[in-house]
This record gives structure tokens, C-alpha cells and sequence, in this order.
């Protein structure tokens, strides 16, 4: 009867991510298909799809890769055998040591920005189109914020995700597309640079996803009072946890750089076709 039961809440979890997950393709599909419409293959589209791609890499990379590989098993850990309190001391350490590093390494790649796309798009800086290369430092700049935004959104959705509310994780990346696809409607036309509407739909997108998810935190009561503390126990083994989970999970993530890299070679407009 135990393994029925589990098998039946496996099953009804599974079936709410993947309905979710849908929701989300086909509404990421939308807005492929609206940003194609508005921009094209232009030298703006290869801007922005190289500052949109390297904090998504980040985010992969760190967010929902190494740091929800090492967090998850351990705030299961302290779910079952700890009290609620410890629990809770847990929850907001690594809330605000995780919201720390984020804040440095968001400030430290909004200041970098040239360095950073002279790095991953190194064609734009030889192209005779130089512009290009200005315009991506720009849009990185306003779209390396949402690393920070999504990584938080990662820590709160597999807080949620361990408590069974797996449907508002899954929802919520619904969220970034229509912020994406009202950007580029309603507010592309009012920007000198109609691409920096989109960038800005990324930025505001990270809000509207991590405020979305705070009422559910709430209601599980694990709103999260951010304290840094590196010394504490739990967050010292999600850090130590980290570190083989980072290798494991970059061999992956920079081989999806690489064809960016050799895009950005290429004639104006590669690195929107490959997008």
C-alpha cells in the first residue's frame, strides 16, 4: 500500500511539471516566434542573444546546476531530522550568504561587461560593425541582474519543491516569456534602441518570477530572513557539495558557448540564425 501510494504522488508530481513545462514551451515558442518577427537576423538580435545567453549560463551553470545538486539533499536532510526552528536558521544562512555572493558577482560582471563579451563573442569586437559589440556590453549590463533574480528564484523553487508545490517552480518560467513578449510589443517602440525593451524584459522578468514564488515560502513558513553566516553547518556542506557538482555540470554548459564563440565570426546575424 506504501509503494502504491508513493508511486501515486510520483506520478501526480511528474504529470504537474510536464503539464507546466508544456505551458511554458509553447509560450517560449510565442516569443521566439514574436522577437524573430520584430528583429530578425540583425546585428541588435546577435547583441542581445549573447547578453541573454551568458547570464543563462551562469544560471545553469550555478543556480540550477551545482547549487541545486549540493542545497536540495541537504535542506531534505534537515526537512526530516532537524526542527523546524534549525530548519528555518538554515533556510535564511544560506538565503543570504547565497544572496551575497550573487550581489558581488552581479556587480562584478555589470563592471566587466566589455571584458566579459569580448570573451564569449570575440567577433564582435574584429567585426567592422562595431556596434554590435557596444550594443551587447549594453543589454549585458542590464540583463546580468537577472542572474542574481533567477539564482534566488532556483533556491526558493526547490524550497518549494521540497514541501510538493512542484507546479509553481515548473510555472514560473511561463513567467520570463510573457515578460519577454509584452517587452517586445508594448515596449520596444518607445526605445531609441528597440532591442533594450527586450533586455528589460529579461531584468524584469527576474522580479516578477522571484516575487511570484515569496507568497508560497510564506505559506509553508520558510519566508526567508536573510542572514550571512559562511559558518553555518548546513551552509557549509552545500558549499563543499558545490565544488565536485561545478565540474560535473560545466563540461556541459561551456560546450554551448562554443558554437556562440564561432558564431560571432561569422557574417552579422550568425549568432541569431544558430539562436
Amino acid at each position: 500500500m506504501g509503494s502504491y501510494r508513493m508511486s501515486k504522488q510520483l506520478v501526480k508530481a511528474t504529470s504537474v511539471v510536464i503539464s507546466m513545462t508544456f505551458i511554458s514551451r509553447i509560450f517560449g515558442f510565442i516569443r521566439d516566434m514574436v522577437t524573430a518577427n520584430f528583429f530578425g537576423a540583425s546585428a541588435a538580435f546577435d547583441a542581445f542573444s549573447v547578453a541573454f545567453k551568458i547570464p543563462n549560463f551562469m544560471r545553469r551553470l550555478f543556480a540550477e546546476g551545482s547549487f541545486s545538486q549540493a542545497f536540495v539533499p541537504v535542506l531534505a536532510e534537515y526537512e526530516k531530522t532537524k526542527s523546524q526552528a534549525e530548519l528555518k536558521l538554515f533556510v535564511d544562512a544560506m538565503c543570504g550568504t547565497l544572496g551575497l555572493v550573487l550581489f558581488v558577482v552581479t556587480v562584478l560582471g555589470v563592471i566587466g561587461a566589455p571584458w566579459i563579451v569580448h570573451l564569449f563573442a570575440p567577433g564582435f569586437v574584429s567585426s567592422s560593425r562595431g556596434d554590435r559589440f557596444d550594443l551587447a556590453v549594453t543589454l549585458l549590463r542590464i540583463t546580468f541582474p537577472y542572474l542574481m533574480l533567477i539564482s534566488l528564484t532556483a533556491f526558493s523553487g526547490a524550497i518549494l519543491n521540497t514541501y510538493s508545490r512542484y507546479w509553481v517552480a515548473a510555472f514560473t518560467p511561463v513567467l520570463l516569456n510573457i515578460c519577454m513578449i509584452v517587452a517586445v510589443m508594448w515596449l520596444s517602440p518607445h526605445f531609441k534602441v528597440p532591442i533594450t525593451a527586450l533586455a528589460w524584459g529579461v531584468c524584469i522578468a527576474g522580479i516578477v518570477q522571484l516575487f511570484f514564488q515569496l507568497p508560497f515560502l510564506k505559506h509553508i513558513k520558510l519566508l526567508p530572513r536573510p542572514t550571512i553566516a559562511f559558518s553555518n553547518q548546513g551552509v557549509k556542506r552545500v558549499l563543499k557539495l558545490m565544488v565536485p557538482a561545478l565540474f560535473g555540470v560545466s563540461v556541459g554548459q561551456v560546450n554551448l558557448l562554443i558554437d556562440t564563440l564561432f558564431a560571432s565570426l561569422l557574417v552579422v546575424g550568425s549568432v541569431s540564425w544558430l539562436y
